[in-house]
């Protein structure tokens, strides 16, 4: 141990010397938690829509104010006719618009059936499917007050069935309390991985792994020696992001902060394999960097459910996702995080990590040798 000590020291003092890395390993984690805790969001807010109220009552005008006094709906504009509202769709000043026929108001106080039209911009899917659900709930509301408002004083509604909902571990539905813990596993992954990958390699570029060869140094010393060093600022990392995501983004953390720290250092496992398995393979550091980005990050970030989810991708694909280390880890930390589950509910996820850690590991040991090539 006093040799992988050494290494250690001088791995950390590479490191040190080198002024670009620091902002790269302690600040970068931060500024893109930041950008991504309020970029990377599913909420849809003040979606622009333009009305065309071809009605002008009071009760068009009662349909016009719910939609804009919900929050979810900005009104751009209010037109007259339905064949004003294509301009605002085709130069995307507008992603919906809503249509109020003539005689609208009329059909109301007569006690009829009538109808309003919602037009979608379907460019963007997600976003457009969670809009109509809004302008969906709004008309519904609507027609519920005015239903309310015809029944006889004292009068029973027929049918009237009430659902009483209650929704568990992110009551407000906060997207951020679902994608930020997403975005500290997706951090330590890169981060990691890439900076494991470049380790032996910069040895190579250097010539300094020829003057390792020559030491007494055994293979499980020289890879113990070259990624804890990361391991160690892979774990800085860890409080680092965890306290922004808690104290700045006050996403709750429900569950033990030591069971989350621990379970991040088995997923290390995987990262720092993946890292040294690349390392193995790239003789230059610009190669090292680019294997690990396009052949192992980019395709995870894809198949592990932090973009995607798992359940809507085809059945030929879904097994795939088995063998991805970083879907365990966001179980993991979105359950420790939101749900406060312990070691118990997370062992599935923790041994099927742990054993892809270190099938990893041992692929890249075995393929790492003490020479030059």
């Amino acid at each position: 141990m006093k040799r992988v000590r050494f290494l250690i020291r001088k791995e950390l003092q590479e490191l040190r010397r080198n002024p670009r890395l620091l902002p790269i390993v302690i600040i970068a984690p931060i500024i893109q938690l930041v950008l991504l805790g309020y970029a990377a969001t599913t909420d849809v807010r003040e979606v622009p829509i333009v009305v065309a109220d071809a009605d002008r009552s009071a009760s068009s005008r009662d349909v016009i104010d719910r939609f804009g006094a919900s929050g979810y709906f900005r009104i751009v504009d209010v037109v007259s006719s339905v064949n004003d509202i294509d301009p605002f769709l085709e130069r995307n000043l507008a992603w919906m618009a809503l249509a109020i026929p003539a005689g609208f108001g009329r059909e109301i106080e007569r006690g009829g059936a009538t109808t309003v039209q919602v037009v979608a911009d379907g460019s963007d899917g997600s976003s457009t499917t969670a809009a109509l659900g809004y302008a969906a709930s709004l008309v519904a509301g609507y027609s519920r007050d005015l239903a309310v408002r015809r029944r006889p004083a004292g009068a029973p509604m027929i049918g009237d069935i009430q659902a009483q909902v209650r929704v568990w571990f992110n009551p407000q539905l906060e997207s951020r309390f679902f994608m930020v813990p997403g975005v500290l596993a997706l951090l330590l992954m890169v981060i990691t991985a890439v900076l494991a990958s470049m380790g032996i390699v910069r040895e190579k570029e250097t010539g300094t792994l020829e003057q390792l060869n020559v030491t007494p140094l055994r293979r499980w010393e020289l890879i113990v020696g070259k990624l804890l060093p990361y391991a160690i600022i892979g774990m800085v990392d860890v409080l680092l992001v965890v306290g922004v995501a808690v104290f700045w983004f006050e996403v709750p953390l429900r569950g033990s902060l030591a069971l989350l720290y621990a379970l991040s250092l088995v997923y290390l496992l995987s990262t720092l394999g993946i890292g040294l398995f690349v390392s193995t393979i790239s003789h230059t550091q610009q190669q090292a960097m680019l294997t690990a980005v396009f052949f192992f990050l980019m395709p995870m970030i894809y198949l592990s459910g932090f973009v995607f989810p798992i359940e809507n991708m085809p059945a030929a694909i879904r097994p795939f996702t088995y063998l991805i280390p970083l879907r365990y880890y966001l179980v993991i930390v979105r359950g420790i995080f939101l749900k406060g589950v312990g070691l118990e509910s997370l062992w599935p996820q923790a041994r099927a990590m742990f054993g892809w850690g270190a099938a990893v590991l041992v692929l890249a040991t075995w393929r790492s040798r003490k020479r030059v090539a």
